[in-house]
């Protein structure tokens, strides 16, 4: 998988979803990985404000994704939301 920029956490959720979708597992197989409801990896894939840190990272590592920080690259807005 290549590098995937996220600045939102619907974008983040989205890369969630796509992952999850490739890996062919539903919400509730996540949720499994995760010990969490399906309700919740559906907020998480949904970018909802309630969405905690911790839930974020369980699904990271359920998915086999890190999450990487670095400075901000000072491309077009458009050009980050192409890529979704």
């Amino acid at each position: 998988m290549a590098d995937t920029i996220a600045r939102s956490a619907q974008q983040l959720g989205t890369v969630i979803r796509r992952v999850r979708k490739k890996r062919t597992l539903t919400q509730g197989q996540l949720g499994e990985l995760m010990s969490v409801r399906q309700a919740t990896v559906s907020k998480l894939e949904k970018g909802a404000k309630s969405a905690q840190l911790q839930t974020l990272l369980d699904a990271l590592a359920a998915l086999d994704l890190e999450l990487v920080v670095r400075e901000r690259t000072k491309g077009q807005l458009g050009d980050i939301e192409d890529l979704f």
